[in-house]
This record gives structure tokens, C-alpha cells and sequence, in this order.
């Protein structure tokens, strides 16, 4: 709030009311100072009833709102404000859902009845972390998740020597800490068996006691309760501690937090010993400054454990720093202002507005071939549109781009089918990348909606397993209770099967897991996919598939993992949208070629096409589709589910809402068969196909007046990361060829100078 209050809009703040001794209702409303918000309290007489209160309290916020003119934007962190305030006309509606509230002790039996109202008539919804966003997500079509983010130099001051508070000043050492509500969401046996383990350890509680009976706290000499404190005494009371705690109880109230408190402890330096809360695991677990320990002789241990690393030297810190340097409440921000923007400009045109920020669909037209252009572009997918943008935007070149089928996006093309679920009609694609450039240059022409995708596979009488294989899997399949990696890592060694050299697919997998795993997740999946057996086909199509030891379940590991959020094809439509780039679809390069005027021609088609299949067609495998619409809401459980079952025709049945996060009351779903005949999808890694290759790649390095790029140019299986960063490097090689330089544009992409 603070950040729009002083970026010039005026923010009022809403408070719980509070009682007051006059009988008739008023409103305090003050300034504050360091964020110039508006804090608006209401004081209401006792004795009022529910409804009495919130009329009470529309009169008091109409009031307030007739002194205050001008377009309103409705913020709610909690549905109950809904009941005074549904009626008022504003420009967006956010609804800010910060924890799953129907969950928490004492919650109004009115609570989810409201949160279904605000769900539908908010313009967008924030989470207050990824763990209740995707338990949310099919609530809302304009979805986004925001951990818990960090004022790292505030906390940061906890570093440096403070002087310690004089209710904590006289505590011994080691010291222990937790500051934050009390409340049914804090393992007061957890806390209690720790002060018991450890008589010698000081644990200061720091914050107020709510919603539980204070007699109900555990008391022990070494236990100290401090209550609540102003945010600006925690660094003092966190430079005290040796090490910073969460003993939050694992129930319903805490099933979806994102704690705040993690970055603040870490930004503080402080190690962080924690229960198993999932976002504190999936953010921070990997990070040696946190530890995670579910049972209490575990979290005595984990306590152990971060003290030896406190008194170890800060050498820790670095890892911990990387960590939050993209950690910060002015990136929130900037990030929530836009989605706001856009929520607010979408309202505009749906009610007929013209916004000059609204990007207008490329026309896909019959081109004027005889003009004449600088480039004709061959494929309408990554590759060609990429570099069709970069050069028209870029370099300014006048670029023809065709492609034989009828749409631009390639295999990535996505549309809406007759139920309105947005669907991909070449099979499901899922963005990923390690690369902040790809990521960058792509984000210019899409929003993204957050999504890690995750597979099954059904196996053993239809059990449904993570894939990847991970230690989940493993207790699932084996009725196993392997509870670290070092135990997982240990029963996969007990199985693997020692392989003098790894040349062949199995061999990957063999060596790794053994055969029995290997038969039950790959054998049969490759066989359908390849028409070969794993034996016959190079290392690298297992290797891409990893095998884990923790719990990990996501598909990708990359650090950005999202999909567009209007979609692929969207995102090319936008990417095309330039005065230079003439678009014409359903033609083949001859019917064109011939033809068309133009000085180069960069080609992202099959090679061995170009070439006219001059020493034999290169092998791919191909991949039919059957698309079914279902009557119900969902189908699975996730995105994809692997059959790795030789009897099972298909080999995966992938379901889009999961993707896209669409609210619609009917699915789609989509079956892929593998096939010998078709579009060119897969090259098929064998050495005599490669050297076949090379004798191409040869012709291509004698045709220097043709750029080849691409999947299909190049004869590998890239995925669409690696495929735009392919592009993008071409781009910086036309323009170092021509003597450019590259710079950065206002427009944010990439352009070249003299």
C-alpha cells in the first residue's frame, strides 16, 4: 500500500472496526506519516448486530468516499469486507487472497459465500503464495501468485550489533527466536518438548497471543512469551538470536501459508529451523541456512544444526543473498501495478473502448510477393517469427514470412474449440527456460501465468505415480518409507545394474535404476514412441529424463517455468505485429519461391526438403492426435499422464486447464499416438542417421546465400527455449554481419545501431 500511496494515488485503508463508548457510529481517519495511507477505523457502538454493523459501516465508508472523488480501485485481503461494500462502482476489483481464511479458527460460516461472490466479480486475483494459488487457480481465469517477498535492508540491520531489547537483554545465550501472531497455527507441543530437550537454550517468543486461551501455552523457566512489538523493533530483537524458528503446526490453518517471516529471518542472517510447510520447503529447502524437520527430536536436531552453522562464520550468507537479491516489495509491486493496468484495460475494451495499448492481431494475407523484401522466411514457428520480428524490428528490413500450414505459431499454434477451452492443437507445450535472455525477449509479447508442470504415470493396475521418478515414487510403487535422499540413493544403487559403457538408451537407465524400473517407466513408453526398443536408440533420449531422489514432483526444474497468458498463438500474433512483416499462410517455399522478390532467404523447414532428399529422407517420428471434449470440469488430477504400457495404444493423455488455468465448465483432453507417417516431430537419434545428417549439413555450408534454423533445419530436438535462443544468436550474427551493433530498445527487446 505504501508504494501507491506514494506514487501519487491516494490509498485509504480499511480497519476492523473497533468498539467505542459513544452510541452513535463514527470513523477515526488519520495520515501516516512515513506512507502517506489514509487509515480509516470505524468506532462502533456495542450491542450492534451483524447487519446493524456492516449498514454502519457503508454509511461511514460512503461518506468517506463522497470526500474523495475520482475512479476507485476495490482491494479486499478478506471477503468479510464484501458485505458493506459490493454495491460501490469501481475500476477494478482485486482481490488480494493472502491465506486460505475458511481454515482458520473461529472463521464466520459466511466466509466462503463471499469468497464465491468475490472470486466473481474480481477483475484479478493475487495469492499470497504458489501453494494457495494452485489450489485456487481454476477459481479465477485472471490468477497470480506472489510469495512472500522481503524489505531486505530493514532486516538486513539485524546483522549488524543492535542494542537488545530490555525484555530480552537479560536472556542467556544460545537464544532462540520467533516473532509473529500466536495462534492455532503454532505446534505449542513442538515448542514445549524443544525448551524440555534443551533446558540451556533461551526461546523468545515475540508477538501477541490470539484466538487461544494464554493459559494454554506451554510455560517452562527457558520459554519467555515478549508479546507483540512494533515492525520496526524486530532487527533488534533478531540480532539477539542465534537462531531463527517456525515451529508451525502442520494442519488446515497452515496448509497454504507462504511465511513472510522466512525471507526476514534470512535477510537478517539468521538460520531458519522450520516445520515441513510447503512453500517454506519448496522456496528455501534447499538452501543450507534452512532447515527443515518435521518431528520434534528432528527439529531438536535441526536446532542443533543451525547453531553450529551461526557460530560457523557467515560463509553461508552468500548462498542465502543470491537467493533474495530478487527478492523485493518494489518488484511486488510493479508487478501487481501492471496486472491491475491490465485488468483495468481489459474491462475498457470489453465495454467498447479503444486502448491505444491493446496490440492488434497481425493480418494473415495473401502477400504482394512481387514487393520487394530484404528476407523470405520459411515457418511461421519460433524460429522464423523470432528472427521475422528481430530483423523487421531490429534491423528494419521488409521480411515476407510464409508457412504451409494455414496459421502462424507452428507446433506451439493454440486456439479455443467449440467448448471455449483454449487447447493446442499439435499437443501440449510447456514453457521453460534457465535463460533470463529467452525469458526477456519473449515476455515482451506475453504476460506469462505461472504453472510447473507435473506428470503421472499409471503403472502397476492403474497406480498413478510422480514421473520423473522420485522418492514419492518409489514408496508408492514399493511400499517403501525411504525418507531422505540418501536413503532413496542407496535403494536405487541396491538395483542398478553396473553397465561397462553407456552407449544405448537402456544402458542409461539400466545403470542408474536398475531393470525392473526400467521396464515398468521406459521400455515400453520408448518403444511405442521410437517403434524401437531403448537398446536401438542413442543415450540421449533417456538421459533427458532425470531420476530423483527427494520429493521434487515437477516435470522441469528451470528457474522460469510459465505459460503465456493468452496463449502461444497470442503471443506470435503480437510477436508479427509490424509494418515490415508480411504474413501469408497455406503456401509451400515452391509455389513462393518462384516468385516472390526478396535478397536472402532463411529457412527453418526440413533440410533434407531443401536439398530435394538428395541422399535419402532423413527419419523422424510423427504423432496423431485425437482431441475429446468432456461434459464434466476436470478429467486428471494434473496436466499429463504417461502409459508406459506396450498394451495402451497412446502414450499420454494431456488435460489444458491445468496449463492455461482457465475457469470452464467443460474439459478437453487430448490422446497422442505415436506414428511413422506424418508431420516430422522427433529426428530419430541413431549414429547412421546423424552421419546422414552431416552429408546435409554439409550442402547447407555450400549454400551460404540460405540461413538454416531450427528444429527441423538443423535436425535436432530442441525445445522452444533452445529453439529462441538459436534464433536470437542468428539475429546477432546478420547484424555483427552487416556491421551493426546491438543495443537495447525502449520497446525492450533488442535493436541494432551503426
Amino acid at each position: 500500500m505504501t508504494r501507491f500511496a506514494q506514487d501519487g494515488r491516494r490509498v485509504i485503508f480499511w480497519e476492523e472496526p473497533v468498539a467505542g463508548t459513544e452510541p452513535v457510529p463514527s470513523l477515526d481517519v488519520h495520515t501516516c506519516p512515513q506512507s502517506g495511507v489514509v487509515v480509516a477505523t470505524p468506532v462502533l457502538p456495542d450491542g450492534l448486530t451483524a447487519p446493524e454493523r456492516e449498514a454502519a459501516q457503508q454509511r461511514l465508508l460512503d461518506n468517506l468516499l463522497a470526500a474523495h472523488p475520482g475512479d476507485l480501485i476495490r482491494w479486499y485481503y478478506t471477503p468479510m469486507m464484501l458485505g458493506f461494500s459490493r454495491h460501490l462502482d469501481a475500476a477494478c476489483t482485486v482481490y488480494d487472497c493472502m491465506d486460505e481464511l475458511a481454515n482458520f479458527k473461529f472463521a464466520p460460516p459466511e466466509l466462503a459465500g463471499r469468497e464465491r461472490e468475490l472470486f466473481r466479480i474480481a477483475d484479478v486475483v493475487f495469492t499470497g503464495g504458489y501453494s494457495l494459488y494452485e489450489a485456487k487457480r481454476d477459481r479465477h481465469p485472471n490468477i497470480h501468485p506472489f510469495p512472500s517477498s522481503v524489505d531486505r535492508a530493514h532486516f538486513a540491520k539485524a546483522r549488524e550489533a543492535q542494542e537488545d531489547p530490555q525484555d530480552q537483554a537479560g536472556l542467556p545465550r544460545p537464544r532462540f527466536g520467533f516473532y509473529g501472531v500466536v495462534d492455532e497455527r503454532m505446534d505449542l507441543d513442538l515448542l514445549a518438548a524443544v525448551a524440555d530437550a534443551r533446558p540451556d537454550w533461551s526461546l523468545a517468543i515475540v508477538g501477541p497471543v490470539v484466538k487461544i486461551d494464554p493459559a494454554d501455552l506451554p510455560r517452562r523457566d527457558n520459554l519467555h512469551y515478549l508479546g507483540g512489538k512494533g515492525y520496526e523493533d524486530l532487527p533488534r530483537y533478531l540480532s539477539g538470536w542465534d537462531v531463527a524458528l517456525m515451529p508451525f503446526a502442520i494442519n488446515e490453518s497452515t496448509r497454504f501459508i507462504s511465511p513472510t517471516k522466512t525471507p526476514e529471518y534470512l535477510a537478517g542472517g539468521r538460520p531458519v529451523v522450520s516445520t515441513p510447510i510447503v512453500d517454506v520447503c519448496r522456496h528455501y529447502g534447499d538452501l543450507d541456512g534452512v532447515k527443515i524437520a518435521a518431528t520434534a527430536d528432528d527439529f531438536v536436531s535441526a536446532c542443533d544444526q543451525a547453531l553450529a552453522l551461526a557460530r560457523s562464520g557467515g560463509a553461508w550468507l552468500a548462498e542465502v543473498d543470491r537467493t533474495l537479491a530478487e527478492l523485493s516489495w518494489d518488484e511486488t509491486f510493479q508487478r501487481m501495478d501492471q496486472l491491475i493496468g491490465e485488468a483495468m484495460a481489459r474491462s475498457e475494451a470489453e465495454a467498447g473502448a479503444v486502448l491505444a495499448k491493446t496490440i492488434p492481431a497481425p493480418v494473415v494475407r495473401p502477400a504482394s510477393r512481387r514487393r520487394p523484401f530484404d528476407y523470405l522466411i520459411v515457418g511461421a514457428g519460433y524460429a522464423g517469427s523470432v528472427l521475422a520480428e528481430r530483423l523487421a524490428s531490429g534491423l528494419g528490413k521488409r521480411v515476407l514470412l510464409i508457412d504451409r500450414r494455414g496459421h502462424i505459431g507452428g507446433n506451439a499454434y493454440d486456439e479455443k474449440d467449440a467448448a471455449g477451452v483454449l487447447m493446442h492443437r499439435y499437443g501440449p507445450h510447456i514453457f521453460h527456460t534457465n535463460s533470463d535472455d529467452v525469458a526477456s525477449y519473449l515476455s515482451h509479447f506475453t504476460r506469462w501465468r505461472p504453472y510447473e508442470h507435473r506428470v503421472l504415470a499409471s503403472v502397476r493396475d492403474g497406480l498413478l505415480v510422480p514421473m520423473p521418478i522420485n522418492r514419492t515414487t518409489l514408496n508408492a510403487l514399493y511400499g517403501l518409507d525411504l525418507q531422505t535422499d540418501e536413503d532413496a540413493e542407496a535403494f536405487l544403487e541396491s538395483r542398478a545394474e553396473p553397465v561397462e559403457k553407456i552407449r544405448t538408451s537402456e544402458d542409461v537407465v539400466v545403470s542408474k535404476v536398475g531393470r525392473e524400473l526400467y521396464e515398468t517407466f521406459f521400455r515400453g513408453y520408448t518403444r511405442k514412441q521410437w517403434a524401437m526398443d531403448p537398446s536401438e536408440l542413442d543415450k540421449s533420449v533417456t538421459a533427458r529424463v532425470p531420476t530423483r531422489t527427494n520429493t521434487d514432483d515437477r516435470y522441469f526444474t528451470d528457474k522460469f517455468q510459465a505459460m503465456p497468458a493468452d496463449g502461444y498463438t497470442r503471443m506470435f500474433e503480437n510477436m508479427l505485429d509490424h509494418p515490415l512483416i508480411t504474413i501469408e499462410t497455406g503456401v509451400d517455399f515452391d509455389d513462393v519461391s518462384a516468385e516472390a522478390a526478396y535478397d536472402r532467404l532463411i529457412y527453418t523447414g526440413p533440410v533434407d526438403e531443401y536439398f530435394g532428399h538428395r541422399y535419402g529422407p532423413l527419419p523422424y517420428r510423427s504423432l496423431k492426435f485425437r482431441h475429446e471434449t468432456l461434459d464434466q470440469p476436470w478429467f486428471q488430477s494434473v496436466g499429463t499422464v504417461n502409459y508406459p504400457d506396450e498394451s495402451v495404444p497412446y502414450t499420454r493423455i494431456s488435460e489444458y486447464k491445468h496449463m492455461t488455468g482457465q475457469v470452464c465448465p467443460r474439459t478437453t483432453i487430448t490422446y497422442e499416438y505415436p506414428a511413422a507417417e506424418g508431420d516430422p516431430y522427433y529426428p530419430v537419434p541413431r549414429p547412421e542417421n546423424q552421419a546422414l545428417y552431416k552429408r546435409y549439413e554439409a550442402l547447407a555450408l555450400d549454400t551460404p546465400e540460405v540461413t538454416f534454423v531450427g528444429r527441423l533445419a538443423t535436425y535436432r530436438y530442441y525445445n522452444m527455449d533452445q529453439v529462441v535462443g538459436q534464433a536470437l544468436a542468428t539475429y546477432r550474427r546478420i547484424a555483427e554481419r552487416e556491421g551493426r551493433t546491438v543495443a537495447v530498445t525502449a520497446r525492450g527487446a533488442t535493436a541494432a545501431a551503426r
